[in-house]
């Protein structure tokens, strides 16, 4: 299969990042990585949802599309593809659950004007965790404003992400079960999940893989 812009996503905690970055680095690939660290209202929002989701949800729409439109329309001669750790769509995956609803139909309008334009995968990867190894990541990598993130809020995203998977056609999407392996920190399990990725042709619309 040929590709030469991949996407790697997940809910919250999913390693996603992780093998975005071990992908990028074993095969020379342009690693792009969302800077959602340095948004400020992200810490707001875990404290106080209803009166920040708004502003957060509109300054995650501009960056990523700022980012993306960037990144993506400069390629790099000396990589051997683009991946990135989120798509355009994970905006709106996550405006469903969190804004509301007079909220959302005027978000929408500004992310359907730039949806459009935005280049698509050639292959789109989601990393599937159980809500419980999630919580464990969240809290093994410490960041404060994560230890307000509910379980019931991650349970709302992976809804959003298969939502939107049953309506997309236009490129192949790889739901890979990631429940029985660590590619963190079993090379055997990378490499397996590296495979999966790499070494299958996959059809437009949902794949599954089961790993482990």
């Amino acid at each position: 299969m040929n590709i030469n812009y991949l996407v790697i996503e997940g809910n919250i905690g999913a390693g996603k990042t992780t093998l975005a970055q071990m992908l990028s680095r074993d095969f020379n690939a342009k690693l792009v990585l969302e800077q959602f660290a340095e948004n400020p209202f992200l810490p707001k929002f875990y404290r106080e949802p209803d009166k920040y989701s708004f502003p957060l949800e509109m300054s995650f729409l501009a960056e990523r599309y700022n980012q993306l439109n960037r990144e993506l329309q400069n390629f790099d001669l000396f990589s051997s593809f683009t991946v990135s750790d989120y798509y355009f769509m994970k905006s709106l995956i996550f405006a469903q659950n969190t804004l509301q609803n007079d909220e959302y139909k005027l978000y929408h309008q500004f992310f359907k004007i730039i949806y459009d334009k935005m280049p698509k995968p050639d292959l789109y990867v989601y990393l599937h965790l159980n809500v419980e190894k999630l919580l464990r990541n969240i809290e093994s990598r410490g960041r404060e404003y994560e230890r307000y993130i509910a379980p019931e809020y991650l349970e709302k995203i992976r809804e959003g992400y298969f939502s939107f998977f049953k309506q997309q056609e236009d490129f192949p999407i790889v739901i890979i079960d990631t429940n029985n392996i660590d590619f963190v920190n079993n090379r055997d399990d990378y490499l397996l999940i590296q495979d999966a990725i790499l070494k299958n042709d996959y059809k437009r619309g949902i794949n599954r893989v089961l790993l482990g």
